[in-house]
């Protein structure tokens, strides 16, 4: 008699995972292709290889699949882990991991097209701006303040107002040329011009906070 133990079950099974994965890619790619009122959960099923009960089975409906599409593609970019603080590492390079990969996210294909997307349908579905919002930049924000609140206790830097100061981050970083390349007036930033700005941004911000 074996002494194995039985197969995982459920929704962790890596099975499911790959086609939860499935799914989320599908959507992003319809709803950025689509628009977000001509996608349907079954092109989702279509395009991801998998039933419309499948698809059901992982989200309830479409506005629960948007969302998740959105957290997935900033967590690609910007995981949880970049807000964790290790003891012994200076705080100045957990914000420069965090400003490279939000300065990547925000200036990747698929962000520019999906903002523009919002920006078309914010006066017309404001409930769904609502969703892109608490799915997308609400939750980055709430992370960089539960950050920036610990390293002011710390006394690494001196920032009374962690939410204020997690705004003032990330719109340093987004910068004009975020704006430039959203308003189709210029490409994106080379390697070098990308890590430049991030490490100046990042300058700015210790020395403006600093004790």
């Amino acid at each position: 008699m074996s002494n194995n133990p039985p197969p995982p079950s459920g929704p962790g099974r890596p099975k499911d995972l790959a086609k939860r994965q499935a799914i989320l890619d599908a959507a992003k790619n319809l709803f950025l292709s689509l628009g977000y009122a001509s996608t349907s959960m079954d092109a989702v099923a279509t395009e991801a290889g998998v039933s419309k009960l499948t698809v059901y089975s992982h989200f309830n409906d479409k506005e629960t699949l948007f969302s998740a599409a959105v957290i997935a593609k900033c967590e690609e970019q910007v995981p949880p882990l970049f807000f964790e603080w290790a003891d012994g590492v200076p705080i100045e390079h957990v914000l420069l991991n965090i400003a490279r990969g939000f300065n990547q996210l925000i200036n990747s294909d698929e962000s520019v097209n999906l903002h523009r997307l919002m920006v078309a349908l914010g006066s017309q579905d404001p409930k769904l701006s609502t969703i892109f919002y608490e799915a997308g930049p609400q939750r980055m924000l709430s992370g960089m303040e539960r950050l920036l609140s610990k390293v002011n206790q710390s006394g690494a830097l001196s920032i009374d107002k962690p939410r204020n100061a997690a705004e003032h981050f990330f719109c340093l970083i987004k910068g004009a040329a975020n704006f430039r390349l959203l308003y189709g007036c210029d490409g994106p930033q080379d390697a070098e011009a990308a890590e430049a700005h991030v490490q100046e941004v990042v300058g700015l911000f210790m020395r403006a906070y600093r004790p």
